[in-house]
C-alpha cells in the first residue's frame, strides 16, 4: 500500500490537528505515493537509527520526535541534520513523525496504564473534543497503594523497566497521588502542584527546577526523556499490526541514548 494510505489510517486516530502549535508532524521527507511494505519504528531519527532502518530495508520510517522542528533554508550533506534527510531520500524511504498529536491522543493514556494508576484525569488539558471530553498532555491518578517515595522509585523503575532514575524529595515521604508527564516535564510542575500530586514522574528536570518543586511540596522522579517515552515504539507497532496487518513492522531496539556509569 502507499505511504499516503498509511498516513490516512494513522491520522484517523492521531490527527495532526491535535499537535501543539510549536510542533512539526506528518510526512517530513520522501514520497506520499511510495509503495510501502516494511515500516521501521523508532523514537528518534539519529544517524545510527537511520542506518538500521536502511539496513532493514524499510520503505517508511516513523519516529516520535521529528527530525525537523524548525524551518531549514537548504537540504544538503553539509549539515548533520539535513544530511539525514538526504540519506533517507537517497534510499527512497518516506519519513513520517508523530509527536505531540500522539502525546495528547496516545502517550498520556498509555503512560498512565503502564504505571497502573487509577481514577485518572488529564494532567495538562490542551483541547476539548466535539463530545466535550478533555484531551491533553500527561495523566494524574492514584497509585495502587500509599508508599514511600523510595518505594515509588522502585515501582517506577520496575514498571518502565529502567536501570536508574533521578529523584528530588524526601525518600521517606508517603506518596499516593502520582502525575506522569512523558518527555520533558518542567512545564508540568505547576499543573501537578495545582492538581494535588504528591509526585511527578517525568524527564529532563534541572537541578533548580527539582529543588523548587520540592520546596512547594512536590516530589519528582526524573525517569528520563527516553525512559518515559520509548513506550511509543511498541504501542505503535501494535497499532499498525492491528490496523494494517499487511505491513511488515519492525522496531528499533530499546537503547537509551546515554548511560550512567
Amino acid at each position: 500500500m502507499q505511504c499516503k494510505e498509511i498516513m490516512q489510517v494513522i491520522e484517523a486516530t492521531y490527527p495532526r490537528t491535535a499537535a501543539l502549535d510549536f510542533d512539526n508532524v506528518g510526512l517530513l521527507a520522501g514520497r506520499a505515493d511510495k509503495e510501502v511494505n516494511r515500516v521501521y519504528l523508532a523514537l528518534d531519527a539519529t544517524d545510527r537509527v537511520i542506518e538500521r532502518a536502511i539496513e532493514a530495508g524499510a520503505d517508511m520510517f516513523i519516529t516520535h520526535h521529528p527530525l525537523l522542528f524548525s524551518a531549514v533554508k537548504k537540504v544538503t550533506d553539509e549539515d548533520f541534520i539535513t544530511r539525514r534527510i538526504v540519506k533517507l531520500i537517497q534510499n527512497d524511504i518516506s519519513y513520517y513523525a508523530m509527536h505531540t498529536n500522539y502525546d495528547v491522543l496516545g502517550m498520556a493514556e498509555l503512560a498512565g496504564k503502564v504505571l497502573d494508576i487509577a481514577h485518572t484525569d488529564v494532567l495538562d488539558v490542551t483541547q476539548t473534543d466535539e463530545a466535550g471530553e478533555e484531551k491533553g498532555i500527561g495523566r494524574i491518578g492514584e497509585l495502587p497503594e500509599t508508599m514511600t517515595l523510595e518505594e515509588c522509585c522502585v515501582y517506577v523503575k520496575h514498571k518502565l523497566e529502567l536501570g536508574s532514575l533521578k529523584v528530588f524529595g524526601d525518600m521517606n515521604r508517603p506518596v499516593r497521588r502520582l502525575a506522569i508527564l512523558p518527555g520533558s516535564g518542567k512545564s508540568g510542575i505547576p499543573v501537578a502542584l495545582a492538581k494535588g500530586a504528591d509526585v511527578l514522574v517525568t524527564g529532563d528536570i534541572g537541578h533548580h527546577d527539582g529543588l523548587d518543586a520540592v520546596e512547594q511540596g512536590l516530589a519528582i522522579i526524573d525517569a528520563g526523556h527516553y525512559g518515559t517515552e520509548y513506550i511509543f515504539i511498541e504501542d505503535m507497532k501494535q497499532f499498525l499490526n492491528r490496523k494494517l496487518p499487511v505491513l511488515d513492522v519492525l522496531t528499533d531496539p530499546v537503547e537509551h541514548p546515554f548511560q550512567i556509569v
